[in-house]
């Protein structure tokens, strides 16, 4: 196969790893040829020497040169690499490739295949295995396999569920293939990986890397100030909230906390008990829920000369796309308290209740069904008008249907067109969605009147066409870019 390199050098990578500079988590790992060993660049165990060290942009490349994931600092953990190339469309299909193979919802109950995924990307099957090849110097199996494998070592290590739903929610078909696999990639048992100690709590904690800066004040306060509440409760440092998806055939219904812990650049997820059937797609979702997969260094290098105090915002997502869509049109044209005290009055009244440990948490958002069913008059005592009224429904109508997806694995071009064909859905609306629950690190809502404010161009004949020229410097980075004009206001 061929070699690919990290996006450092490496002479940089090595001083990176002495350093032990979060910045580059997950950019690079490290695999030491006298322990057979690879590492995070944050790792604490003692600085290997420069001739034993080399330098992978991937995990699935330091394990197909033979190397097993260090049990200490858990590449399992490290953020994901999500790097853009404007010159290369190939680094650009096959970074889309893997991306699309690390979104569990992309594929539903079938399951990721090379076959489909080619299909998805409107590609043949031999070009695919090319352009991972070429790129990211593994095959879409092996890479998958890796993401797999990753996933089980960390359930593994920080719950307690049983080795047979382990290696049925990490993706694998059987035990069998599961336990073969490990211990042929591992050289240990599954056992062998989990933590003795005493009994884990019914409600499982792990832990979710990212590469700082991140601030933390100002995600948890753009969640805060949108908070509903009983469905969700927002502490100094923590975020708490019900939650319920649809997956392998059934709704699953429970609640999370989410901690950050700012010293180790993490967050700690504790879910109930009733979600440990999906809890890989839950990480997946929290993780995009407070953009913990960005790279602060790509990301500032193109917007630190407009915002240069901004270098810490990342964009806040949402745990249900769904969710997200429904909230969005209730706040289209009105205060973000007016969009809450909506958004609590349809909680209440279309909401289902749920038991939880926490007495803030108490009702899980409306289904689709649901507000696919709703009357006009239910929708306007609310105190909703009836252009949004009939865009809630008709949102609601095209998710239960499944002729709209909304998260990060969907096709953005054609789902904010489908988007745009609802009544009451704007460009506005679309780009927004786009932004928060389809991930788009692109999305630029150019008719927005708070952007043109903090843009200066709100005086301007054409304010949306002033905006969307400001914005042409920022690709494809736009959708931070508008994090951080608002957080200026």
């Amino acid at each position: 196969m061929t070699p690919v390199e990290p996006p450092l050098s490496p002479d940089a990578c090595y001083l990176a790893l002495k350093a032990r500079d979060a910045r580059f988590d997950g950019s690079f790992f490290t695999g030491v040829t006298s322990t057979g060993i690879y590492c995070r660049p944050v790792c604490r165990v003692r600085t290997p020497r420069r001739e034993n060290c080399r330098f992978f942009a991937h995990a699935a490349q330091a394990e197909s040169a033979g190397f097993r994931p260090c049990l200490r600092c858990r590449p399992e953990l490290a953020p994901q690499a999500l790097r853009w190339s404007l010159q290369d469309a190939g680094a650009v299909l096959a970074q889309q490739a893997a991306r699309l193979l690390d979104e569990p919802e992309a594929w539903g109950d079938a399951g990721p295949s090379v076959e489909g995924l080619a299909q998805r990307l409107g590609i043949s099957d031999r070009h695919l295995r090319r352009i991972f090849d070429t790129h990211l110097g593994v095959s879409p199996l092996q890479y998958l396999q890796t993401r797999r494998l990753l996933s089980a070592k960390q359930l593994l290590a920080d719950t307690a569920l049983p080795i047979t739903q382990v290696a049925l929610v990490s993706g694998f078909g059987s035990v069998r293939r599961f336990n073969a696999a490990f211990t042929a990639h591992y050289g240990l048992s599954p056992g062998a990986v989990r933590r003795e100690g005493p009994a884990r709590e019914a409600a499982c904690e792990v832990r979710l890397g990212y590469r700082p800066p991140y601030d933390v004040d100002a995600m948890l306060g753009f969640f805060r100030t949108r908070a509903i509440a009983g469905l969700e409760a927002i502490t100094e440092r923590s975020l708490s909230r019900t939650l319920a998806l649809d997956a392998a055939g059934r709704r699953w219904e429970g609640w999370l906390t989410a901690t950050f812990d700012e010293a180790h650049c993490q967050v700690l997820l504790r879910v109930s008990e009733s979600l440990h059937g999906v809890l890989p797609l839950v990480i997946r979702r929290v993780r995009a829920a407070f953009d913990l997969d960005a790279d602060p260094h790509a990301i500032n290098a193109r917007l630190h000369g407009s915002f240069p105090l901004g270098d810490g915002l990342r964009v806040p997502g949402a745990l249900s796309g769904y969710e997200l869509a429904i909230r969005a049109v209730l706040g289209q044209q009105i205060t973000v308290a007016a969009a809450r005290t909506l958004a609590q009055r349809l909680v209440e009244r279309f909401g289902t209740p749920v038991a939880t440990p926490d007495p803030a948490l108490r009702h899980l958002f409306p289904a689709p069904e649901v507000l696919a069913a709703a009357e006009g008059d239910a929708l306007g005592q609310l105190g909703i008008v009836r252009q949004r009224q009939a865009a809630i429904v008709a949102i609601a109508r095209a998710v239960a249907e499944g002729r709209v997806a909304l998260h990060a694995g969907a096709d953005v071009a054609a789902t904010t067109t489908a988007l745009k064909e609802l009544p009451g859905i704007g460009d506005w609306t679309a780009q927004y969605i786009a932004m928060r629950a389809l991930r788009w690190p692109d999305a630029f809502p150019a008719g927005d009147v708070a952007l043109h404010k903090a843009l200066g161009v709100r005086e301007a004949k054409q304010p949306a066409r002033e905006a969307e020229a400001a914005s042409q410097a920022w690709k494809p980075w736009r959708s931070y870019a508008v994090i951080r004009a608002w957080s200026a206001l």
